[in-house]
This record gives C-alpha cells, structure tokens and sequence, in this order.
C-alpha cells in the first residue's frame, strides 16, 4: 500500500528539520519513491511556506537554525575523497582567485552541493593529476582556474582538459579562439576595460607619459599588458608610454615563451602596441620614470604594486606628489601607507556566477546540447587618491 500524501511530507520536514539542507535524490532513495514525486512534494511544501527549495535541494525555512554541513575530510594534496562534489580547482598562493573560490563556495553550499576543494601547486603539469583523482573519487562538476603561466602551458592543457566527461566552467580563463576550449563555458572579468579605466582615469587628470609594471605569467597579466599597449598607443593623448616586468618573480617560468633574461620592453607612442616581458633584476621604477619623463604608472598586482610604491618612496618619489598610481587587482591596493587607487575585478562575483552556470547545466534545464556561454562581467575603478591631476611645471 503506498502511503499517504500527508504522511510522507511530513517525513521529508522531518528529515530537513534534523539535517538541514538535503538533496531531493537523497529523500527519493530514502523514503523509496521517485525523484519526481519528491521534487513535486518539496514544490508544495515551499509553497506553503514550511522549506525552501534550491537547485535539487531542500532547505529549512528561512531563519530556522541549520545543523552545520559537514565538511569533508581533506588529503594532504588538498582534495576531498567524498563522491558527488563539485571539485574546485586553483592555484596556490594565489589571493586574487581565492576570492574568486569563496564566491563560488556561497552558491554551491546554499545549494547543498559539497565541495572538494584541489590546491594546484606552482609546478608544471600538476592540475590534471588533481582533476583526474577529483573524477575517480566521484565528482559531478569542475570549477577550474588553470594557472597557465605561459603560452605553451596553456595548449598542452587544451586536449584533457576539453575531454573530462563532467560539466566544466573556467573561471577568470579565455582560451585561445578556435581552440579546443573554446566551447567550454567560461566566466571571466572584462580586463580589457579594465586597463582602459585606469588609463582613462590617469588621462583625465592630464598624464601624458605613462608606464605599465605588469606581471607575465597568468592570462590575466598577459591581457592587461597587451591592452594597456594597444589603448595606450590608439589615445592621441598619450605621448609616451611603456611595459616593463614588475618584479622579478613574475615571469612566465621556463619554456618556449619565457624572455630572455635582461630584456625589458619600452614602447613610444609610435611604436606597435605589442609588449615582451621584462627584466627578472628588480625594477628601478624610480629611474625608468626619469628616464621616460613618466608622471604615472599602472601596477599589477597589488603586492608588487605596494612594494613598488615602498622602492620609490626610498628614491624619494613619492607618490602622489610626483608621481600618480593606479594599481590593478584590488586584494590589498586599500592598506598600504598610501591607499592606492585601484582597477576592481569583480572576484567574488566571478565564482558566484560560475558556480551559478555549473549547477545550471547539472540540474540538466540546458541538456548537453546547449549554448555554450562565455560570461564577461566589468570590472570597477576604485579612487583612493593615489593618482592627482598632473600640472606641467614651467621653466
């Protein structure tokens, strides 16, 4: 005899009330009935305002205490051995993305999802073994930030990485068009415009001779040291501007597209928007102002830009007064001595829709075949007054 409508409700608050959120598979196999018919049940149980439903999760009612989910134990390389999770993937050492992670986290916990956290480490090649035990230990979808320190790193990820047979959403990463990749689903910030902004900013209060310290070994540094050429060198207002490497840590690493050690790259107006890496001794920003007649300087990332200020303070420059800075990333741009102006990527907003799409495509409402999408989302410009309108001396 099946049992009754009332009773088998009043089962599934039950359960909700003593474990907080639960999976609607969970109450299906549990209470011996379809997916279906519980999916129904939790519909008309939220109707009437005694749960909450999200993504194939049902939830207490709003501001009931929640017994706290349980967090999985973790291995040494930082992964979860629990089955159905969503497997997160990023580098180490990395502030920026981290943000990124907790944005993502928020969804994924509000709807149930538990979460195997993989930490890549800086060696090469080390995020497919993590995807791979992620897979083998049961996972139901990929979050990646691949760290892509050079070009070359870059392709020989393409192949796996198109092929890993579980809903995949990249975060902050474009591939290369007509790549393997690029129909995978994505969701990265514009930094395109946002080194316009900060170049902007600095031309409307009157610098003319601009430099760019920019670190190399991420997608994200490599786009803003390419548009920051090409937006520099398109503004007619911009007499003189250049790339160079912000510190020495901050190359590709080693292969076919690494620099030649030495190098530094110094454009005009009249040169090609295209910029090299730069030198791995430390940058005497102080000189290469002087050197260039720059009243303005954009820095990523934050750490490097703070230190950077710190060196032309011991030049005695400081900043704003001789010279106007912008930094880019915005983690820690806001504590230094001086509070730097700073280019804002939205990072926890990034992880937040990634993990949105992800669970889009497991509820299955895009089916396989769907559109992929290829999310940008805009980043902000955070004054602080670091940068000040620049008034020609006379002579």
């Amino acid at each position: 005899m099946r049992e009754p409508v009332e009773l088998r409700r009043q089962r599934i608050l039950s359960v909700v009330e003593s474990r907080g959120a639960v999976k609607v598979s969970v109450l299906a196999a549990e209470l011996d009935v379809s997916v279906v018919t519980v999916r129904r049940d939790v519909e008309e149980l939220a109707r009437a305002g005694r749960l909450r439903r999200g993504h194939g999760v049902a939830r207490p009612p709003a501001g009931e205490a929640q017994p706290p989910a349980a967090v999985p134990a973790l291995r040494g390389d930082g992964s979860a051995g629990d089955g159905g999770a969503i497997a997160l993937v990023v580098p180490d050492r990395h502030s920026y993305l981290y943000e990124t992670l907790h944005g993502a986290r928020t969804v994924l916990e509000e709807s149930g999802m538990r979460i195997a956290l993989h930490i890549a480490h800086q060696s090469a090649d080390t995020e497919r073994p993590l995807v791979e035990r992620a897979l083998a230990d049961g996972a139901r979808g990929l979050l990646i930030a691949p760290r892509w320190r050079n070009a070359r790193s870059e392709e020989l990820d393409y192949g796996w990485l198109a092929d890993v047979g579980v809903p995949t959403v990249l975060m902050e990463r474009r591939p290369r068009p007509g790549s393997a990749l690029h129909v995978l689903d994505s969701v990265c910030s514009d930094h395109w415009y946002g080194t316009y902004l900060a170049v902007e900013h600095l031309v409307s209060l009157g610098h003319r001779r601009i430099v760019l310290a920019a670190r190399d070994d991420s997608p994200t540094a490599r786009t803003i040291r390419a548009a920051f050429a090409e937006i520099a060198a398109a503004r007619a207002e911009v007499e003189d501007w250049s790339v160079v490497l912000s510190s020495p840590e901050a190359v590709p690493g080693p292969g076919p597209e690494s620099p030649a050690a030495g190098a530094v790259t110094a454009a005009g107006a009249d040169a090609p928007p295209v910029a090299a890496a730069g030198a791995r001794t430390p940058l005497d920003l102080a000189a290469l102002l002087r050197e260039r007649g720059a009243t303005a300087a954009v820095l990523h990332g934050d750490v490097d830009a703070l230190m950077l200020v710190q060196r032309l303070a011991e030049s005695g420059v400081e900043v704003p007064r001789d010279c106007s800075v912008v930094a880019y990333d915005d983690v820690v741009a806001a504590l230094g001595s001086t509070p730097l102006t700073a280019v804002a990527p939205p990072k926890a907003e990034i992880g937040r829709a990634a993990a949105e799409l992800l669970l889009h495509r497991l509820s299955g409402a895009a089916g396989s075949g769907g559109p992929v999408h290829r999310t940008e989302l805009l980043p902000t410009l955070k004054v602080r007054g670091s940068a000040r309108e620049w008034v020609p001396t006379t002579k």
